[in-house]
């Protein structure tokens, strides 16, 4: 379906135009009429759908079509789990909204407050922000949240991977009960329906199935290495194919920092990218690698979502993840908007049963390849993995009862980066599927999924609204 059949303003078809887009993707074509409508929506999508382009232009139509009073007022409020993502979701409201007269602006963690101050006294229309810091102005009384008309949960699963459900309750309570509200999220699991049921008011879900979604295919391979000549493979591969632009991931952020030391002794530009960095130097790392002054670009899992970097060729996993569902948000970097890609895994004996487990995700077996002279020493024996926080692993599956954090402590004041152990939820798998050795990834899992039909939308039953700030599905606290 073409823009110009979804109802969008003038400008706002304008500003879609001049980005060169044309036809909608599917997340789109249901969600913006809905939208527009001013009804509130469940959205399974993941990052590379189109998604933010669904939320942020109807949120600027809304706000457009209604006169603004005297003094600037924050009237939509999008919160987002990552600094990245933050910056790339306001950079979108900017390029949708040039054409008309709302102001955006961004606040997150690892930065001066200072400049975030001045911006929101000058006054804006649409906040896009990481709970954190949104919970440092609101105590500095730097914000004002009370003629909030839009609220959109961008990646909602994510922050409450990351332990934000607590920082998330404090939020909802400042704002007005009257309000639309816009949750997005990759996974339909328990946790997400207890938090739907909690804000949003007859809520429309909105599916889009796999057949339906722009394919993002990804040729995957693993080649079986000793880990002390990891890091010799991967400069080989790199040089002897000669990979201009590759996205690299490591467990730790320690490892990020070697890892890229490492290559530039080989002759290979890296820059490392974690939750250590501050923010200036990991937006730098980011924009060099997408401008190509930077060959590799290695990273933690702060980077498997939300990083938006156009027909990225290779994704290399260094180190596998010990929980299976990174597995396919890292590699989910490549293959993306019908441009095909290709994940590499390097696995060393410690590995086994993380590929075995990510092999059960995707129900198939990823092709193993040795790469002459690089083969495995069959006398070495499988070490212990640390996943951190003095949790051991090897050939062990990962705790099926391991969590996430529990929010008891101020997510932004810590690194955004997590280990894979640490942002565990039992069910929070993107749906995969595999075709031969390519992996199409899709749409939210089934796994407690809420019920109806992929790709289509359903009224969910209307229940009543609570103004207080104790929202049914909510603990106390």
């Amino acid at each position: 379906m073409s823009f110009s059949n979804l109802g969008l303003s003038a400008e706002l078809f304008r500003a879609v135009s001049e980005k060169g887009y044309t036809d909608a993707t599917p997340i789109q074509m249901q969600a913006i009429p809905v939208i527009l409508e001013g009804r509130d929506i469940l959205a399974g999508a993941q990052t590379g759908t189109g998604k933010t382009a669904a939320f942020t232009l109807p949120l600027l139509q809304r706000l457009s079509a209604r006169p603004q009073g005297a003094r600037r007022a924050i009237r939509a409020l999008i919160l987002a789990p990552t600094r990245e993502l933050a910056a790339q979701v306001e950079e979108s409201v900017r390029t949708y909204g040039r054409h008309l007269t709302l102001k955006s602006t961004a606040i997150f963690g690892g930065v001066g407050i200072r400049p975030q101050i001045d911006m929101l006294r000058r006054g804006v229309d649409v906040l896009v922000a990481t709970p954190g810091r949104l919970l440092d102005h609101i105590g500095q009384r730097t914000v004002d949240l009370s003629k909030v008309e839009i609220l959109v949960l961008d990646e909602a699963d994510r922050m409450l991977d990351m332990g934000f459900i607590r920082d998330i309750r404090k939020i909802l309570a400042l704002l007005p009960s009257k309000r639309q509200n816009l949750l997005f999220s990759a996974t339909f699991a328990t946790e997400i329906k207890q938090l739907a049921d909690g804000i949003l008011n007859a809520p429309t879900l909105i599916e889009v199935a796999r057949e339906s979604i722009a394919a993002e295919l990804v040729s995957q391979v693993s080649h079986p290495v000793d880990r002390v000549r990891k890091r010799e493979l991967l400069s080989h591969l790199i040089q002897s194919q000669g990979w201009k632009q590759v996205l690299v991931f490591t467990r730790t952020k320690h490892g990020a920092n070697r890892l890229a030391d490492q290559l530039e002794q080989d002759g290979i530009s890296a820059s490392a990218i974690h939750g250590n960095k501050s923010q200036g130097a990991r937006t730098k790392a980011l924009a060099d690698f997408k401008k190509g002054g930077v060959q590799v670009l290695v990273a933690t899992d702060i980077a498997a979502r939300g990083l938006d970097i156009d027909h990225l060729p290779h994704v290399v996993n260094f180190e596998l993840p010990n929980v299976p569902e990174d597995y396919v948000h890292r590699i989910g970097r490549t293959g993306r908007a019908g441009k095909e890609g290709q994940a590499v895994s390097l696995v060393c004996v410690d590995e086994r049963g993380f590929l075995r487990d990510i092999e059960r995700l995707l129900k198939r077996e990823i092709p193993k390849v040795a790469i002459p002279g690089f083969e495995q020493d069959p006398s070495i024996k499988p070490e212990p993995i640390s996943r951190g926080r003095g949790q051991r692993g090897g050939e062990q599956r990962p705790p099926a009862h391991s969590k996430a954090r529990n929010g008891s402590q101020r997510p932004h004041s810590q690194s955004p980066a997590r280990t894979a152990a640490e942002h565990h939820a039992k069910g929070h798998a993107p749906r995969a599927e595999v075709n031969g050795n390519r992996l199409v990834t899709g749409g939210p899992s089934r796994h407690g999924s809420v019920s109806g039909s992929p790709g289509k939308t359903h009224q969910l039953p209307r229940r009543p609204r609570s103004t207080s700030s104790k929202r049914p599905g909510f603990r106390s606290g």
